[in-house]
């Protein structure tokens, strides 16, 4: 039986940090950090390397340190009235090669007491990019409905993300997916419990996941005009 990529010990570990969220107590354990969240995690990016090419070859697993696909747990507080220093979750984002941030068609892993799942998608698009995803759904409804409608995809995800409260102007109101036209995210998610991901199959189930998610990923990078 293959070992578990991830111990009960992360999830300990972040519970704690939202309990003491200060510079004092995060660098009083900053060995935890390192032993029980950075590590694990950047040895799961290196293993999901062959099984996300087998996906996508435009898509990256990156393990390194700072600027890879482990996100920082420092939150940028330059803007925010909460100046909580540290984030409570941690984050795995495995994006197109053709993209450096988060605001770019990928897989992610999000790890959190009671909250984890696996997205797949684009996050909080720029408006040309968010126009080229809507003139496709415009241009051919099937094209997006084939995407998320297949019955792996529906059991195991649900499409959701920020929406405007109308029709985006120059789309008409009453078209058929105006719904899905609205919307400022083209996400999905499948909530994972705490007992698969830290379970001994969690590698194959993620990429499983993964697999089944790559329809939506792949309209997008189509409407992108990106290689899948």
């Amino acid at each position: 039986m293959p070992a578990a990529r991830f111990k009960p010990a992360i999830l300990k570990y972040l519970k704690d940090l939202a309990a003491n969220n200060n510079r004092d107590w995060f660098k009083e354990n900053k060995g935890r950090y390192e032993s029980e969240l950075k590590d694990p995690a950047l040895a799961f990016i290196t293993d999901f390397g062959s099984h996300l090419h087998e996906i996508s070859p435009h898509f990256r697993a990156d393990p390194r340190a700072n600027g890879g696909s482990l996100f920082r747990i420092y939150r940028d507080v330059r803007f925010s009235k909460d100046k909580i220093p540290y984030k409570t979750h941690a984050g795995l984002h495995f994006r197109h090669a053709a993209g450096k941030s988060a605001h770019t068609p990928g897989f992610y892993l999000h790890m959190e007491p009671g909250a984890c799942f696996v997205g797949v998608g684009l996050w909080r698009p720029d408006n040309p990019t968010l126009k080229l995803i809507r003139d496709k759904i415009v241009a051919n409804p099937q094209s997006w409905k084939d995407a998320v409608g297949g019955a792996d995809f529906t059991k195991q995800f649900t499409v959701t993300g920020g929406s405007l409260k109308r029709a985006p102007r120059g789309y008409d109101a009453d078209h058929e997916l105006v719904d899905i036209l609205k919307l400022k995210d083209f996400t999905a998610y499948s909530q994972l419990t705490q007992k698969q991901l830290t379970g001994p199959d969690f590698m194959a189930e993620f990429s499983g996941l993964c697999k089944t998610g790559g329809s939506l990923v792949k309209f997008i990078c189509e409407a992108l005009d990106q290689p899948f």
